[in-house]
């Protein structure tokens, strides 16, 4: 399995998927997700990260975020 760094938080998160979860007894799931905003940026968050999010959350906010605000 391999990870990817959350853009908030910096933690390394699993991204499941390949041959090595395929045939696993005990997969695992991602744990996170890419929100895209509608200024075009993309961002990689943990799901802890995004649950501090306000509802309609911008660029701004995942900068905060890493800013520990």
């Amino acid at each position: 399995m391999t990870t990817d760094k959350c853009d908030g938080c910096g933690a390394d998160v699993p991204i499941a998927g390949g041959i090595a979860n395929l045939w696993s007894s005990n997969p695992q799931t991602t744990g996170g997700m890419t929100l895209e905003f509608e200024d075009g940026s993309e961002h990689f968050l943990c799901y802890a990260c995004i649950e501090e999010l306000p509802d309609y959350p911008s660029a701004a906010d995942v900068a905060a975020l890493r800013a520990g605000e």
